[in-house]
Parts: C-alpha cells; sequence; structure tokens
C-alpha cells in the first residue's frame, strides 16, 4: 500500500469517528449544560439527577441517528475495503 492511500484512509477514518460520534456527544453537552443550570437554579446537587436524563437524551439521540450512523460505517468500511483492494 503507497503511503498516501495510508494516510487518506487514516484521515478519513479519523474524520468519520469524530462525524459518527458528533451527534450523540452534542446532545450529551447540551443536556449536561440544560441539567446543570437547573441544578445551579434549584440547588439540587445530586449526582443520579444529572446522569439520569444525559444518559436518557444520548440513547435516544442514538435512535434517532441511528440509520444516518449505519449509512455512514457502511461508507467507511466499503472505502476501507476498496482502498485494500489497491494493495495488489
Amino acid at each position: 500500500m503507497e503511503t498516501s492511500v495510508a494516510v487518506d484512509l487514516v484521515r478519513e477514518t479519523l474524520i468519520g469517528a469524530v462525524i459518527i460520534g458528533a451527534p450523540v456527544l452534542l446532545v450529551g453537552m447540551i443536556a449536561g449544560l440544560v441539567i446543570g443550570l437547573l441544578q445551579a437554579l434549584t440547588q439540587v446537587q445530586d449526582q443520579t439527577v444529572s446522569f439520569v436524563p444525559k444518559i436518557l437524551a444520548m440513547a435516544a439521540a442514538l435512535i434517532a441517528c441511528l440509520p444516518w450512523l449505519i449509512e455512514r460505517m457502511l461508507e467507511l468500511t466499503r472505502l476501507a475495503f476498496e482502498n485494500a483492494a489497491l494493495v495488489h
């Protein structure tokens, strides 16, 4: 495998990993911000109050984005196999 092909494959894989993880992480970050603000306003500082809603929001985002995420992962897999065929 040529060096340029390997570098392109690694770059596409890293970008794909960021894109695949971004929706769930963004929802978790927004939920954490909202919950933290509500906890600061109400002065309720229990750890489970922040943990459970964030997990539920992230699970809902994962379920909502799952078809798109699977499609993106299939594209990355297809790209990896096509580049592996270029080895010989």
